[in-house]
């Protein structure tokens, strides 16, 4: 088992030693120290690499930010993944965007569940994504707000899937409202599961990264995962289910009473959309938008907007969300 970096005791005030002793130092450093260049940009201090210490000098206060940044990237070194420009920036903007909300360097929530095939821990990576998980664990029916990225669909298929294998509940309920957004397919061919496969891939990816695609395929075979389009849930009454509608900004007033009078006993519900992305015509109303309106005092309801702060992909996903929300557009990809 490999051991953190280890920081030396005693150091004068804005410096501090890194052991980099075992460490891959060119797969750290980059080509000719590249990755250290972009860290000393960005907290504007200076990194020295001496035999197998690591030297940061910089302003005191951003001292504590960096050897987190560090600590993270030589773990990612030791597992023999690749540290580059990208990951740089995406750890240094992960790790100031907890200090911006008051959140330590310990904001991870706790384990959820363990993605399949590893031991690699799925849980909240920020406090916003915290308040959806406990939303969820709290209430029955939960709505969850926000732009792309910050873990809407990805969140719900991991507290489903922990729900189910803690027997909480029988099966899962996917759902998504066949809606295209701004193109014409035209026909799909195939049999129903095939039609709506496009429209449910988000869905599917996530149940991928969590558990497997060979184990996904057992629990639709046995149909403890059913994957459904809206249209085809009236008149159900679902039990003992975990339902999740995605893309529920694309749903219709009408269609979002039917939806939430689907629920039957011991079963709960997690709703998730973008208002900013409704591809409905102009005439129609998103349901989405309606229950924000009229539902926000009901008991046992729960409403979660997350925001930039909690956008986990590439870095530049939160600002390009930024720009159009700036430019006064709701389109990002």
């Amino acid at each position: 088992m490999s051991r953190p970096p280890r920081r030396m005791d005693r150091e004068p005030p804005g410096q501090m030693t890194i052991d980099l002793s075992g460490v891959d130092q060119l797969g750290l450093l980059g080509p000719r120290d590249a990755n250290l260049r972009l860290l000393e940009d960005r907290f504007g201090g200076t990194l020295t690499v001496r035999g197998e210490r690591l030297l940061v000098r910089g302003p005191a206060e951003s001292l504590d930010l960096v050897q987190e940044v560090l600590e993270d990237l030589i773990q990612r070194v030791r597992h023999g993944q690749l540290v580059d420009k990208v990951s740089i920036g995406y750890l240094w903007e992960q790790r100031v965007g907890r200090r911006e909300i008051g959140d330590g360097p310990s904001g991870e929530g706790e384990a959820l569940l363990y993605a399949s095939g590893s031991r690699q821990a799925l849980r909240a990576k920020t406090p916003g994504q915290q308040s959806y998980v406990d939303a969820v664990r709290e209430h029955d029916i939960v709505f969850a707000t926000g732009p792309a990225g910050t873990g809407k669909t990805f969140l719900a298929v991991v507290m489903a899937m922990e729900y189910l294998r803690r027997q909480l509940v029988d099966r899962i309920v996917l759902v998504r409202p066949a809606v295209e957004a701004g193109e014409q397919l035209g026909f799909l061919p195939g049999d129903l599961q095939e039609k709506i496969n496009p429209y449910l891939r988000p869905l599917y990816d996530a149940l991928s990264d969590i558990t497997g695609a060979a184990q996904i395929s057992r629990y639709m075979a046995s149909g403890v995962i059913e994957a459904s389009p809206l249209a085809y849930m009236r008149g159900r009454t679902l039990n003992n289910a975990f339902v999740i509608l995605d893309e529920a900004q694309n749903t219709t007033v009408g269609q979002m009473k039917m939806f939430l009078t689907r629920l039957g006993y011991q079963s709960k519900a997690v709703v998730t959309g973008d208002i900013t992305q409704i591809d409905l015509p102009p005439d129609k109303k998103s349901g989405l938008i309606h229950v924000r309106e009229i539902l926000a005092q009901t008991e046992g309801v729960a409403f979660v907007e997350l925001d930039g702060r909690d956008i986990q992909r590439h870095p530049l996903v939160r600002r390009i969300v930024d720009a159009f929300e700036a430019a006064g557009t709701g389109e990002p990809g």
